[in-house]
């Protein structure tokens, strides 16, 4: 058996990142050939994964980068299974590889095709960056969705980086001030979609004819009727969840759509994820 010298296996270690005792087991079974080590050392990847492929991934982070003009905006989720391993060093800083790929690589429709990529300063993919975080906990890890969209979008993640929002507007004058406030909102009330047009036709139509029959037996006249119904539609839209019809969080005297024309702005569109739904 070779003799495996502690300068080989703090060398080794340099290289992986692995624990010591992880490296020195390499390379006892290589029998102090560093390059044989490594290959072993990456084909505990699969073993890891093959060992806790059922188990649940119910922790996590999603990672958002957005520019400083708002012109483009990715977020990327990760899942894992331990709430330490989520707000660990090791997958905050592959989250913001990821995300700097993302947002200034060649673009990606998948997971797969994102981590095929370089790996932002380094001479590696983040495929293989990846392998090397899987390696180095052992505990099942997850690169799930991705998205990238073009601005104007703000973009918020909750603290604990369970939810995360991406908002888009439009209007002559950006201001991000506001469009990361109404992102804020958006994680906070959960609306379901963003504009009164959004919502189902047919169900508008419906609850519309509904109250205009009612306010007909009123015997009030034809323009204060429209009126009334004009104004119980705004509480309809509020019980479909529509964001503009919403409360601003921020000042709850205004709508959201009141507060966004106060800074010139137009809601277009939101992404809301909440980690692993």
């Amino acid at each position: 058996m070779a003799d495996i010298t502690a300068a080989a296996v703090k060398a080794l270690r340099e290289i992986t990142d692995l624990p010591m005792m992880t490296c020195k087991k390499a390379l006892v079974q290589a029998e102090g050939d560093q390059d044989k080590a490594i290959a072993i050392l990456k084909e505990e990847v699969g073993k890891v994964r093959e060992k806790r492929a059922d188990n649940a991934t119910e922790e996590g982070f999603i990672f958002s980068k957005v520019n400083d003009d708002g012109s483009a905006a990715v977020m990327v989720e990760v899942l894992c299974e331990s709430a330490p391993v989520a707000t660990g060093k090791d997958l905050a800083d592959f989250g913001a590889q990821l995300t700097e790929q993302l947002m200034n690589g060649p673009g990606a429709a998948t997971a797969e095709e994102l981590l095929a990529q370089p790996a932002p300063g380094t001479d590696q993919t983040l495929q293989e960056i990846f392998d090397s975080i899987v390696n180095k906990i052992r505990e099942k890890i997850i690169v799930g969705r991705i998205t990238k969209q073009e601005g104007p979008v703000a973009s918020y993640v909750h603290h604990n980086g369970k939810i995360a929002v991406l908002f888009k507007a439009s209007g002559e004058k950006l201001n991000m001030d506001v469009m990361r406030d109404v992102a804020m909102h958006i994680a906070a009330m959960n609306p379901t979609v963003c504009s009164e047009s959004d919502v189902d036709p047919a169900a508008v139509k419906e609850y519309r004819a509904q109250l205009t029959e009612e306010a007909k037996a009123s015997g009030k006249p034809e323009n204060i009727i429209e009126k009334m119904v004009d104004g119980r539609m705004k509480n309809f839209y509020v019980e479909q969840g529509v964001l503009v019809a919403q409360a601003f969080a921020k000042d709850d005297s205004k709508t959201v759509s009141q507060a966004l024309a106060e800074g010139g702005l137009t809601a277009d569109s939101f992404t809301l994820w909440v980690l692993g739904n």
